[in-house]
């Protein structure tokens, strides 16, 4: 069945970087857009950012736009989040999921940004 694994998160300062990671199994992971959505503490599922199966096409949330930086490796199965520039509003739980609603997500990494 699907298994995604995110890693990466900690606590990091405002203005901070962190990579996050993403393996993917027991689907085709080549085939598929690829998302990543977060959910802060008392709020809903945000989209965040995705990309197409040869990452040739990338979104993101305006949010992040400018700040974060999806990627993916096929060979690997594994998507990644770049993220720069962090903010405490950048807080939550991130998940990497089969679609920007956050279905077919995994147990997700939590990013805490503070000083």
């Amino acid at each position: 069945q699907v298994q995604l694994v995110e890693s990466g998160g900690g606590l990091v300062q405002p203005g901070g970087s962190l990579r996050l990671s993403c393996a993917a199994s027991g689907f085709t992971f080549s085939s598929s857009w690829m998302h990543w959505v977060r959910q802060a503490p008392g709020k809903g599922l945000e989209w965040v950012s995705s990309i197409s199966t040869r990452s040739g096409v990338t979104s993101y949330a305006e949010s992040v736009k400018g700040r974060f930086t999806i990627s993916r490796d096929n060979a690997k199965n594994t998507l990644y989040l770049h993220m720069t520039s962090l903010k405490s509003e950048d807080t939550a739980v991130y998940y990497c999921a089969k679609s920007r609603t956050g279905d077919s997500r995994g147990q997700g990494t939590q990013v805490t940004v503070s000083s």
